[in-house]
Order: structure tokens, then C-alpha cells, then sequence
């Protein structure tokens, strides 16, 4: 292994006096190309091409004497550094950081950051990247060859955001360009580079954060938002009666019954939204279907926990007071109206979805995209079993459940110690179905 091992990361600017001996005294220095041709390399140092970071970390591993590996900004952020400090390599490290690229970025566009999400689309993440800024309303994506900033746009076409694209930072090649989602595509962009997304309902507080919600309570003190964090509102399910309305718009009297139609059911309940939640397993960076939302509890308890989510509602009552209650909960929702297995085709990939209303033609629908893990509702025990049987058709592992509950009411004549509790009208009970895709 080499005798001593820096890295350095460089902004630009430059080098610390540090950073500069550390240079000056290397016998192997690794960097880009354009780093190699900037930096005062001493002549007779052995000179990598950072292409493959695994490559370079064995030539490393094998060289005696002193070596310098240059990164950009600050290389423990998204970095060389955690390859590097792989096991199988045996390296130990000095790291000397300059700024990382993300706070230059938000430094060009003047904005705070301790409230963002920060994604790299690398390694095929670059879906999971689109779904953050579907759920989010400040992130910076580190993007790569074949996933920049044309391509994120395209991913998110339909949802309004504010691109700022910050090209080449550090160097004198640098540009910054602010244009809205739509336009982002229509450009040629050069790799790599840091996009900030902004903008969304939420976007609305200050300094660009949101307004409300669990990332706005976190601004100031708490960076980002961790995973499973749903905000100030603790719980997994909040309680039906803080939302704003409930269900659909009566359908007339004389109506057949429709599970797949305005005014055919309510609001799901808190304990039965508790489930769906635990079973769909919703997390940053997924993409949630609920199909058949009504007034949008279980969506909004959904983007509550970081989800990208979209919501499928035939009723336009029912969106409106969709839209309401995210606004109150400070979250991102895509509203999208129509009846469900119309309009499924138009949507973007999902990892999870639940059906609310529908019956087996919409759980069929949703199956044939093909999410992780599926829920549904049904009304009785024998769509139940239908459902049953759709789901594992579909290769999935299906199971299910009846969920009944009793509300505990202080016993008669409201006895001041709470002793006698009895129990109150209970439910008629709600059948669940789920299913996770087969290994």
C-alpha cells in the first residue's frame, strides 16, 4: 500500500497550503484528465486517468511511495471516498475537502440548502431521482452520462418544476442556467453536472423551503428529512376528521352501485390507512399509485413519509379537496382525474400501488404495470376473493385481511375515574388484500 494516501477535493480555487504540499510530495497523482493538465503534477509522478474509481483504488493499493487522488469539491459527499474506503482495498486516507458541487450550486442560485434533498442519479438511479423531486420541493441530483438534466426533465414531464442546471462549477468553462421543466429538454447539456429542482405547491416558505410540513419544521435545525419522518403530525395514519371533507360527492339516488364511482364509499379509516401504509412500504425515491383516492387521506399519509405520489380520483369534488388537504400538510400529490383503469396508461411506473375503489378491473389494470407491492379494499367477501385470485394470477404473493374495530366510550353516566369503559358501535369491517412480486 502506499505510503500515505491524500485526497484532495478542488473547487476551482486555489489549492490550501495543505493540499498543495500534499501534491507536491506525491509520487502517484490520480485525477480527470482536466485536473492532471490544471494542477502543478510533479514531473516525474505517475499519472492516472480517473475513469474506473475501482481500478485506480488497486494501482493505489499496490503503489510504494506517496499518492494524491484529485476529486471535485468535497469528495466524502457523493465521492471517491467511499470507494476508496472499501474493505477489499485496505487504504487509509487523509481527506482534504474544498466545497462540495451542491453547495456551490445553491451558492450560484443564492438559496439555502439545509432543508433539500440531495440525490445522484449515478448507477441507474435516475427514476428514483425523478420521484424525489415529484415528492420534494428543493433537490439537488448529481447527474451522470445518459441521466442529466434532458433526461430528468423528460422524467418529469407533466410536473411543473424550476431547473437550475449548473454546468462545469470551479472552472472557467462554468454556466449556470435557470429554465423551467419543460424547456430543459430542448437542450444539450454536458456532463457532469448539479441541478437544483424547485418549485411545487409546498415550495412557498422562506428562503424557498416549504411552507409547512415535516421538511419545513426540520428548516433550521434538522438537514433534509430523514427516511420515515412524516412530519410534525406524528402517527402513521392521522385521524380521518382532520382532513378536509371526506369521500365523494353523493352519487343520486337510484344509481346502481359502482366501487369504482363518485359516492361510493368513504374515507378509509385511520386504523385500516395504518395497514395499507405498513404493507405498501412506502419510502423516498418510490412512486406510489393510490387509484380511487376520495378526498386523499391515505395519499397525503403516504407523501407524508417522503413518497412521490399520484393520485387517481374520478370525482372533481373529490380532487379539490385532495388538493386542500396536501396544501395542509405541506406535501406533494399529483392529482390526476378519471376513472382508474382509463387513465393508468398515462402514468408514470410505479413501486407501489393501492386500489381504494375499484374492484378487480382496476386491481387488474395496476397489476399490469407490474409495482412491488400492491394493495387493495374490497366491499365484500366475495370481491375479496376475486381479488384474491387477480393478484395471485398475477405472480404475486397474495394475502389478506378483515380489519373490524370498536371504539372504547366512557361507561354510562360518565363516571369521573374513566372505570366501566364500554365498547361503542363497531364497523362493519373492511377486507384488505395485498401482494409482493415473487423474488
Amino acid at each position: 500500500m502506499a505510503d500515505r494516501i491524500t485526497v484532495v477535493g478542488w473547487d476551482g480555487t486555489p489549492l490550501t497550503e495543505a493540499a498543495a504540499a500534499a501534491l507536491a510530495a506525491a509520487t502517484l497523482v490520480a485525477g480527470a484528465p482536466y485536473q492532471l493538465k490544471a494542477l502543478p503534477v510533479p514531473p516525474a509522478a505517475e499519472r492516472i486517468a480517473l475513469g474506473s474509481i475501482q481500478l485506480a483504488a488497486r494501482r493505489i493499493a499496490a503503489h510504494r511511495g506517496a499518492a494524491v487522488v484529485i476529486a471535485e469539491g468535497d469528495p466524502g459527499f457523493f465521492g471517491v471516498v467511499r470507494t476508496l474506503r472499501r474493505p477489499e482495498y485496505g487504504l487509509e486516507l487523509e481527506v482534504l475537502p474544498a466545497v462540495s458541487s451542491v453547495a456551490a450550486a445553491f451558492a450560484r442560485a443564492g438559496m439555502p440548502w439545509e432543508d433539500a434533498q440531495v440525490a445522484s442519479a449515478h448507477g441507474g438511479r435516475l427514476r428514483r431521482a425523478a420521484n424525489l423531486c415529484r415528492a420534494h420541493p428543493k433537490v439537488a441530483v448529481l447527474t451522470a452520462p445518459g441521466a442529466g438534466p434532458a433526461e430528468l426533465a423528460l422524467m418529469l414531464r407533466g410536473v411543473h418544476r424550476t431547473f437550475v442546471v449548473c454546468e462545469a462549477l470551479g472552472t472557467p468553462d462554468e454556466d449556470v442556467t435557470v429554465l423551467t421543466s419543460d424547456r430543459v429538454a430542448d437542450h444539450i447539456w454536458r456532463d457532469p453536472s448539479v441541478v437544483l429542482v424547485i418549485g411545487g405547491s409546498s415550495a412557498g416558505g422562506p428562503g424557498g423551503g416549504p411552507a409547512n410540513g415535516a421538511a419545513g419544521e426540520a428548516a433550521g435545525w434538522l438537514a433534509g428529512r430523514p427516511v420515515g419522518y412524516p412530519g410534525p403530525d406524528r402517527g402513521w395514519a392521522l385521524p380521518t376528521d382532520t382532513y378536509t371533507g371526506t369521500g365523494r360527492t353523493p352519487a343520486p339516488p337510484g344509481t346502481p352501485a359502482d366501487p369504482g364511482a363518485p359516492g361510493a364509499t368513504d374515507t378509509l379509516p385511520a386504523h385500516v390507512r395504518a395497514l395499507v401504509l405498513a404493507r405498501l412500504g412506502a419510502r423516498p425515491g418510490d412512486l406510489v399509485w393510490t387509484v380511487g383516492a376520495g378526498s386523499g387521506a391515505l395519499a397525503v399519509d403516504a407523501a407524508r413519509f417522503g413518497a412521490a405520489v399520484v393520485a387517481v380520483e374520478a370525482d372533481r369534488s373529490a380532487c379539490a379537496r385532495l388538493a386542500v388537504n396536501a396544501r395542509r400538510y405541506g406535501v406533494e400529490v399529483e392529482i390526476v382525474h378519471g376513472r382508474g383503469p382509463d387513465v393508468l396508461g398515462e402514468l408514470p411506473e410505479p413501486d407501489a400501488a393501492v386500489i381504494e375503489t375499484g374492484g378487480p378491473e382496476a386491481v387488474r389494470a395496476v397489476l399490469s404495470r407490474r409495482p412491488e407491492r400492491i394493495v387493495a379494499v374490497a366491499r365484500t367477501l366475495a370481491e375479496a376473493e376475486e381479488v384474491r385470485r387477480v393478484i395471485a394470477a398475477a405472480g404475486y404473493r397474495a394475502d389478506g385481511a378483515l380489519l373490524q374495530s370498536a371504539p372504547l366510550l366512557p361507561p354510562a353516566g360518565a363516571a369521573a375515574d374513566g372505570t366501566g369503559l364500554r365498547l361503542g358501535m363497531g364497523d362493519p369491517g373492511t377486507f384488505l388484500l395485498w401482494g409482493t412480486q415473487k423474488p
